[in-house]
């Protein structure tokens, strides 16, 4: 019966935690057949985004390399009709990120965006969700959750974009250890019975 206690207050614990949680972590991964319509670039990337719901920031450290062309800018779009499928407008930094490697086939890229900056979106996207930052932030996180955004690499070889990637939601550690323990815990429950 301890056992069977412990873990019950652990779960409580662990949940209440887990529910408080503030940052949403997406990883993206880069190709030409992730474009809409597919490309055949040789060209690969990865990355995380990392979006603060507290702090309203949003973190993006992505590498790419083998473009086919060169770089001429880079942004997230967001919100397609469809997850994980379709095309939509530029959401972030029009034309392309600050500081975001050009003119190059492959590099690294790694900034924090204060989102509560309207320099941080596109302003239509702004106009399309309210007319404020606060609306864009929410609608971009939504659309992140969602399936609906994606990041794109433009080139002199695919101008619409010739490697994207949809941001993908990470489990949450805590949610990943809850459901371990709770596979465990019932594994145990059966074990004794």
């Amino acid at each position: 019966m301890k056992t069977k206690s412990w873990i019950m207050a652990f779960l409580f614990f662990a949940g209440a935690g887990a529910a408080h949680a503030t940052v949403w972590d997406f990883t993206v991964n880069l190709s030409g057949a992730n474009e809409a319509p597919p490309n055949a670039s040789a060209g690969t990337g990865s990355g995380t985004v990392s979006i603060d719901d507290a702090a309203f920031t949003m973190q993006l450290d992505v590498t790419f390399s083998g473009l086919t062309g060169t770089t001429t800018n880079s942004h997230i779009h967001a919100a397609t009709a469809v997850p994980f499928t379709g095309t939509a407008g530029v959401a972030t930094t029009v034309p392309t990120f600050p500081g975001f490697p050009a003119g190059v086939t492959g590099g690294s890229y790694n900034q924090v965006f204060d989102m509560t900056l309207a320099s941080s979106y596109n302003p239509a996207y702004v106009t399309a969700n309210g007319g404020t930052t606060a609306g864009a932030f929410t609608a971009l996180l939504a659309a992140a959750n969602g399936g609906q955004s994606y990041l794109n690499i433009h080139s002199t070889f695919a101008t619409g974009g010739e490697i994207r990637g949809f941001l993908t939601p990470v489990p949450e550690p805590g949610s990943s250890g809850l459901l371990l323990l709770g596979t465990a815990a019932c594994t145990l429950g059966r074990r004794r019975r």
